[in-house]
């Protein structure tokens, strides 16, 4: 297992496209300037040593030192000890609505935005539980089977999208019973279901399916995600909002919270259920009660020994400077008859 024990450096490769853009703009201008001087016959004689190939590479090998560098400093480091850990905790399975319905920004930016940062600070916060995630629109899928990687569990998170799921629609019911497929099946009280969603557009029998859960001993809770008052649903192409989503007689649509199918839902599977707002989803107030359920006692495999690996790509990242440095544009005599870039 690799980790990096300073992930924030990772930021700093954004750094190395902006420089590639700036390099472009820059040479660029710099060939104007020059042909704007001179044509292009007499530059040949007026700087003999002008090079742009010992330029790129220059460049080239000062980005490749640069992100070594920025990756030495975040300090891979290796796993080298695993061991098998017991922990006690309880399973969670958060079921995450995923149709275009949850990018309405009543919440703000929008609803799946503001669930999926709940949800990564839920597992910031868990200790010995296990989590798993299921997305669901018209279909529901397993995004994250249940772990105790609660790096991995953020990793997923941050992917979801209303994308995520090919179908539109609101299939609570195949969400709940693919949830109760994801945690184990053996007996006893610490198992639990989240469900997030704004409640629009059921499109199966999920009180039937929140009571069969229950059956089975998974408590089933739901989180209401959106206002009475509601708010239009964007449309996207690509990356821009080219506007809302109409009906058919070119209304725009307005999608609000439908809080009387979810309170059902939680009745039918002996659960809570809790209303967001923009400033509290709820979600860490049913993991509380959640918490309090009989824990369950488990066995996971967890490295306990890092070594750091820093050094092989500072070493690597100093070696290249020491050659951008040899390929200067003053080159003596003897670089020059050995004509390296074939000039």
């Amino acid at each position: 297992m690799i980790r990096f024990e300073h992930s924030y450096f990772l930021w700093f490769l954004l750094l190395i496209p902006l420089m590639v853009v700036a390099y472009y703009i820059n040479l660029r201008w710099k060939e104007k300037a020059r042909l704007a001087y001179a044509g292009e016959s007499l530059l040949s004689h007026i700087i003999p040593r002008l090079s742009k190939q010992k330029a790129f590479v220059k460049f080239s090998l000062y980005c490749f030192a640069l992100f070594l560098v920025i990756i030495g400093l975040a300090n891979p480091q290796m796993g080298t000890k695993l061991e098998e850990i017991k922990r006690e905790g309880v399973d969670i399975v958060i079921a995450l609505d995923v149709s275009n319905s949850m990018m309405a920004e009543d919440f703000k930016p929008n609803r799946l935005s503001r669930a999926k940062r709940a949800i990564e600070k839920l597992v910031e916060n868990l200790k010995s539980d296990r989590i798993g995630i299921v997305v669901f629109a018209g279909e529901a899928f397993i995004q994250l089977p249940i772990t105790s990687d609660y790096s991995a569990a953020k990793l997923y998170t941050s992917t979801i999208g209303t994308n995520s799921v090919p179908t539109q629609g609101t299939a609570v019911g195949a969400a709940i019973d693919l949830s109760v497929k994801a945690l184990n099946h053996d007996e006893g009280k610490n198992k639990a279901i989240i469900v997030i969603s704004d409640g629009e557009n059921h499109e199966d029998d999920a009180v039937k399916a929140a009571g069969e859960a229950l059956n089975k001993g998974i408590v089933v809770h739901t989180i209401g995600m959106g206002s009475a008052q509601g708010a239009p649903i964007p449309v996207y192409r690509g990356r821009n909002q080219v506007g809302f989503k109409e009906d058919r007689q070119g209304n725009t649509v307005v999608s609000r919270l439908d809080e009387a199918k979810l309170k059902e839902i939680a009745e039918a599977g002996n659960g809570v259920y809790v209303r967001a707002t923009n400033s509290s989803t709820g979600l860490r107030s049913i993991f509380d009660q959640i918490n309090a359920l009989e824990k369950k006692e488990y066995e996971s495999k967890q490295y306990t020994d890092f070594e750091d690996r820093f050094q092989p790509f500072i070493a690597l990242a100093l070696l290249i400077l020491l050659i951008e440095f040899i390929v200067s544009g003053k080159k003596s005599k003897w670089i020059e008859k050995v004509n390296l870039f074939n000039e």
